[in-house]
């Protein structure tokens, strides 16, 4: 099948038309001014220089020294002399002639010869900041990791033979429908395009692991994308048993910059060709890459929080178009981009047969329905109604651990007057009150002042309660319920990794679930409600995302049983294990209310008249809507920040990006108050 073109990266970013400073070479000839007459001159290298400014986002072309000629090759860190300074520059070509007719400024020196940016790196670099509307500059600084020159100086040390077999990675995949064919056109050195909704209990980093095994038997390389240093871990395990240790690298910030820049190198240099990583793996600079992986891709941490705010999945997907790479877009669950690939017949589908979903476990909702009533009169009012206490004891019964899953970390988070339900609050400085542990007394959140005498304002009375319980009370409450098995919490910066196989009850957070030898023998989703009480966007769809990641953590037979009420389309999705069907509808939501994917969504945020000044400036494809601009931020009844949305068709999304760029340069040329600029935002 012939796969369409991926249309967010169809083209290249032109450079800023405009008349060229002394010394400035254009990567394009501007129409407003005649033609530069080629001058013969010294070797000539050019050079972005690292300043975040987007005005100053283009090549600027430099002498080179005949002392530099070999040192200062394409890819090489450099000094230069910029508006008076030394700074950093990286050379992205070199050529024997100039557009500039007058004399060049010489290079100052080379800081390294080693060439740390690709010329694939350097396109995608220079897509990534048109489609974000920003600057090479602040991209490179994700994709290039600081100089350590102490172990610069080590050479990479070339992996071993390679023994894994292909044949091994297609019995793998075999189970799932179209699996043994994507692997197999890995192995062929063919790029296919697929999204992958693993089935409950699925070993998902050993299936990566045997579709990079695959690309490597072509002769090409791979990037694997996970979301968090925990995932990382499961996969870099899963490639040292496969494949054995030296055929792979993993990319952390947590490394160290020493570990890092030296896996850095061993990629740069060609001698790893597998690479394993969080959201900067992206932009490894692997040597004929022939797949691109991520894993759970609507996971928040793939969202950058620095400028330009570049997301994980839109990167890899620019990048495949770009470098003609397979892709690997997997996950329990689905995001809506990934349906949308699927509806375009970009990318082929990857699934479990219903049967083996329905072999694997079983998925109930518990709550105030009628016939819970019937059997549980307290099911209404109860955070724990009797079956979820039926699926604990059923699981430590049949002797393995339990997953009870809540979705608030600490004790008691918010508290509430016992009588009236008024929200308690200090009387400082209004902040909400919370309880940190079961002997002491309620404090403010905001101040931490303590309030031992509390006394509602509204009622007077004395008592408090806590309508929301934190993963610290819950394990409380479950270790006075069950006082002979082990409790256990994983939260916050106390996160487990594994358990293992014997009766115990795990608390944890969404995201923070250990992996439990063997699975779990029973899942409890507790209030679901909370998760569901979002206002943003992307509720329904990050619920699910997180209830299925805890409830595939059960093992063959397992019981999942969710506290809430069963009309929520997501708990309906859950029982049914259908995160495409529920992906689908909320694709067709969207499209119908002209929201993403459907359409190309950016933010204006900052102070009112900075915003109506880049109103003034903006010119936006004729398609575009401007929604706002209205107060975010108000102080003594005054706004003091302001948002304004742009919304655009997807067809006109492109031209969107590039009058934000225009508008950057504008900005930060007449040197206006500072706005922060967010293409397609992770919320809203």
């Amino acid at each position: 099948m012939t796969n369409p073109t991926y249309d967010d990266s169809a083209g290249q970013p032109e450079l800023l038309p405009g008349l060229v400073r002394a010394r400035a070479r254009r990567g394009k000839t501007s129409a407003k001014r005649p033609e530069a007459t080629l001058a013969s001159v010294a070797p000539v290298a050019q050079v972005l220089v690292d300043i975040p400014l987007a005005h100053l986002d283009r090549e600027f072309d430099y002498a080179v020294p005949e002392s530099m000629a070999e040192t200062a090759v394409p890819g090489a860190r450099v000094k230069v002399r910029f508006a008076g300074q030394d700074v950093d520059a990286f050379v992205l070509s070199r050529s024997d002639a100039s557009e500039h007719a007058g004399r060049l400024q010489p290079l100052r020196r080379v800081v390294s010869a080693e060439p740390v940016l690709s010329q694939e790196v350097a396109a995608l670099s220079r897509a990534v900041a048109q489609r974000y509307a920003g600057s090479r500059a602040d991209v490179l600084r994700l994709a290039v990791p600081p100089r350590h020159a102490t172990t610069e100086k080590h050479p990479s040390t070339p992996a071993p033979p390679f023994a894994a077999r292909h044949d091994d990675a297609t019995a793998a995949w075999r189970e799932d429908t179209h699996g043994a064919a994507f692997v197999e056109g890995l192995a062929a050195g063919r790029s296919p395009r697929a999204v992958w909704s693993a089935g409950p209990g699925t070993d998902w980093p050993r299936r990566l692991a045997h579709a990079a095994a695959a690309t490597h038997a072509s002769g090409r390389g791979a990037i694997l994308c996970v979301p968090d240093g925990k995932d990382l871990a499961r996969v870099d395990q899963a490639l040292t048993q496969l494949l054995g240790s030296g055929h792979h690298v993993a990319l952390s910030a947590e490394s160290g910059p020493s570990a890092r820049y030296r896996d850095f190198l061993a990629i740069s240099r060609g001698s790893t060709r597998i690479v394993v990583g969080t959201r900067a793996a992206v932009f490894a600079p692997v040597h004929h890459l022939g797949l691109l992986a991520i894993w759970d891709d609507g996971d928040d941490l793939y969202a950058e929080p620095r400028a330009p705010y570049p997301h994980t999945r839109e990167v890899l997907l620019l990048r495949a178009e770009a470098e003609k790479a397979a892709v690997l877009v997997a996950g329990f669950a689905r995001t809506v981009e990934a349906e949308y690939l699927l509806s375009t017949g970009w990318a082929a589908e990857i699934a479990p047969s219903r049967g083996a979903i329905r072999d694997h476990l079983t998925v109930s909702v518990t709550g105030a329905t009628d016939r819970e009533l019937e059997r549980d009169p307290m099911a209404r009012s109860t955070r724990f109604p009797a079956r979820a206490f039926e699926a604990i004891r059923a699981g430590l019964t049949r002797g393995g651990p339990v997953l009870v899953q809540t979705p608030r970390a600490g004790y008691a988070a918010s508290l509430a007057c016992e009588r009236c339900r008024t929200p308690a609050r200090c009387t400082s400085c209004r902040g909400p009150l919370r309880i940190t542990g079961n002997a002491r007394p309620p404090s403010c959140s905001w101040c931490g002042v303590d309030h031992a005498g509390f006394a509602c304002p509204t009622c007077g009375h004395h008592g408090l309660r806590a309508p929301v319980r934190g993963d610290a009370r819950t394990a409380e409450e479950l270790g006075r319920t069950f006082s002979s098995v082990v409790v256990r919490t994983s939260s916050g910066d106390r996160v487990l990794t594994e358990v293992g196989d014997k009766p115990a009850i795990i608390v944890a957070t969404p995201g923070a679930e250990p992996v439990a030898e063997g699975g779990y023998a029973a899942v409890v989703l507790l209030d679901t409600w909370l998760a569901l009480g979002r206002l943003d966007l992307r509720t329904g769809e990050e619920a699910l995302r997180r209830w299925m990641n805890a409830a595939a953590l059960s093992r063959q037979g397992g019981h999942v049983v969710a506290v809430g009420d069963p009309a929520e389309p997501p708990l309906q999705a859950l029982v049914r294990w259908d995160a495409g069907g529920f992906a689908r509808r909320e694709m067709d939501e969207r499209r119908s209310a002209h929201l993403p994917p459907a359409s190309r969504l950016a933010t204006i945020t900052g102070s009112p008249g900075a915003v109506d000044d880049v109103l003034t400036l903006l010119d936006a494809p004729a398609a575009t809507e401007v929604l706002g601009p209205i107060p975010v931020e108000t102080r003594e009844g005054t706004p003091t920040e302001s948002r304004v949305v742009l919304r655009a068709p997807r067809q006109s999304g492109n031209a969107l990006s590039e009058a934000l760029g225009e508008l950057q340069r504008l900005r930060s040329a007449r040197k206006l108050d500072p706005v922060r600029v967010q293409v397609d935002p992770p919320s809203l």
